[in-house]
């Protein structure tokens, strides 16, 4: 028999830079498989301090990768207990947001990457404050999600782009379509699409200068 339990949990995260009044963006980040904040953040450096404040979530489940069990990384959630999974992701999510007092600030660009691109979306459903943005990069739209979640998006969210490498070793042309499908589900054509010829990296070039034109 399963039976479950409720209990206090406590979790890290990232930031980058000083929140200001100066401040114009920001960025709330959701790691990709297997990466720690810590070293996710080394994307973000070279933003404009000014401009932006960096805030680089933790995924809650760290274990050690590789082979010779030196590396550790983490993830935010798996195929079993998925939903019970991603609630505890929301609290995590929510209760950064209240530190941070950004909760209901406009100024809030949402950037997904990988695995984090699930996150940021299932995030957003259930946010009920506007945001500047919602960055998508190379990671997969959750299947849920439906017409009425698009519509929810619009009303709170200005801005959507979506990133996806051409040359994707994690992505193929079945893959490729149902991405499609699905931006088009939920954003029709107010999401602006990039298609840089990369791996399944962080293309930190394209990142910088989407933040110089938030």
């Amino acid at each position: 028999m399963v039976k479950i339990v409720s209990y206090t949990h406590t979790n890290s995260y990232e930031t980058l830079f000083e929140l200001t009044d100066e401040t114009q963006h920001i960025w709330v980040c959701f790691h990709g498989l297997g990466y720690l904040s810590t070293y996710f953040k080394k994307y973000f450096e070279n933003f404009d301090s000014v401009k932006n404040y960096v805030i680089i979530l933790q995924a809650p489940s760290k274990a050690y990768i590789g082979k010779g069990f030196k590396h550790v990384g983490a993830c935010w959630l798996t195929k079993v207990d998925t939903h019970q999974e991603m609630q505890n992701n929301l609290n995590y999510i929510n209760k950064v947001l209240i530190s941070e007092k950004i909760e209901q600030d406009p100024r809030v660009t949402l950037f997904g990457y990988s695995q984090g691109v699930s996150i940021a979306t299932r995030f957003l459903k259930q946010h009920h404050f506007p945001i500047t943005s919602l960055i998508m990069h190379s990671g997969s739209i959750p299947e849920e999600l439906t017409k009425e979640d698009g519509l929810h998006f619009k009303k709170y969210c200005s801005r959507f782009i979506h990133i996806a490498g051409t040359k994707d070793e994690y992505s193929n042309e079945e893959i490729v379509e149902r991405e499609k499908e699905k931006i088009e589900l939920l954003f029709g054509t107010d999401c602006e699409i990039y298609r840089p010829e990369i791996k399944h990296v962080v293309h930190v070039p394209l990142l910088e200068e989407i933040a110089q034109n938030l």
